[in-house]
């Protein structure tokens, strides 16, 4: 648990709002968090998803790296704020529909995400090793291009949509 000497803001953003504290797959959690932030953004254009998008991973690599000094821990599991944006990056420019009338897309975003981010593809494992917030957070963005591509590849061959 962040301790109390941590500024608070920090601690609520890299927490992902605190459901980083979920007892059972807080990265799982963080990333379904994602999912109504990425479809509010998406209502605005893709040009304030970006600038959202770029800010938010400002903030995360920030606030993990204000996090994990204070806990003395190398990426604690309370830090879910890269599996947002990494959630937020997998979604990026892909057709969200607005009301739902596809779940398929955000759904195969989601799974693919967790598990380029559980996996680590190359260079996933390189960038963890990355200082402070910067390889809490850098990981999660390699994993969140690999999910971004393999979901344009889905869509494209009309297998989700």
């Amino acid at each position: 648990m962040a301790s109390e000497s941590a500024p608070r803001w920090p601690v609520v953003v890299a927490t992902g709002f605190y459901s980083g504290y979920f007892p059972f797959a807080p990265g799982t959690v963080g990333s379904a968090v994602a999912l109504p932030m990425a479809f509010a953004l998406r209502l605005g254009g893709p040009v304030l998803y970006a600038v959202a998008l770029g800010l938010s991973i400002a903030l995360a690599v920030y606030a993990s790296g204000v996090v994990e000094r204070t806990v003395e821990r190398k990426d604690p599991s309370c830090i879910v704020v890269d599996e947002m944006v990494g959630m937020m990056l997998t979604l990026f420019l892909a057709p969200l529909s607005i009301p739902l009338s596809s779940w398929q897309v955000p759904l195969a975003g989601f799974v693919l995400f967790r598990v380029f981010d559980i996996i680590k593809p190359f260079p996933g494992r390189r960038l963890e090793k990355l200082p402070g917030g910067w390889g809490i957070v850098a990981d999660d963005l390699m994993a969140a291009i690999y999910a971004n591509i393999v979901v344009r590849a889905l869509i494209h061959f009309g297998l989700v949509g």
